[in-house]
């Protein structure tokens, strides 16, 4: 279990957002100015995948606003990730995803977030690290079951709320909704203004 504990750090080779492959890939050295999400998938060419990281590069604006940088990793080469970027949508590809994608062909880094399948691919791992590294959110899905890209947005916003205002975010809060004092009193002028929303 990850949250709580700074993430664990790489090096790795990766295909940028320009096609450019780099071989000395950090995650450290690569993060937004207010932190990073990084989610595992289990392998380019399949289902589920593309749907996700096209989804991501989507709202990649609105993490980048944020000062949230993407990256997406998976057990596949650079070489696979450079062809399914340049391979079109309507055949099978992601087209020009503007994130890096790391290739963790060893499989160390799957294995140290702990998605890894025994022997196996990546899981759906989704992380939210702060700017000073710590895991903040993290989720990790089954391999059939697609994320949700706009709760990950939600959750950036959480952190970032809570870590400019000290307060606390209830259930379901969303960008622009009244935060909680974390305390007993707080938490009973909260529940009685806003039980009904629950």
């Amino acid at each position: 279990m990850l949250v709580t504990k700074k993430a664990p750090d790489f090096t790795a080779t990766a295909v940028l957002g320009d096609n450019t492959i780099v071989d000395d890939f950090n995650l450290y050295e690569n993060f937004g100015e207010k932190g990073t999400v990084v989610f595992f998938y289990p392998l380019d060419f399949t289902f589920v995948c593309p749907s996700e990281i096209i989804a991501f590069n989507h709202r990649l604006d609105e993490f980048k606003s944020r000062g949230i940088n993407v990256i997406g990793i998976s057990i596949d080469s650079q070489f696979s990730h450079f062809a399914w970027k340049n391979t079109p949508i309507n055949e099978g590809g992601i087209g020009q995803v503007q994130f890096p994608l790391v290739a963790d062909l060893t499989k160390d880094i799957s294995r140290s977030f702990d998605v890894l399948l025994d022997g196996g691919v990546a899981l759906r791992g989704s992380f939210l690290i702060d700017a000073d590294g710590t895991v903040r959110h993290a989720v990790i899905n089954d391999l059939p079951l697609g994320r949700n890209i706009d709760e990950m947005i939600r959750m950036v916003d959480a952190m970032l709320f809570t870590n400019e205002f000290g307060e606390v975010c209830a259930a379901g809060w969303h960008k622009g909704d009244e935060g909680m004092k974390a305390d007993t009193k707080g938490v009973a002028e909260y529940l009685a203004k806003h039980e009904s929303e629950l």
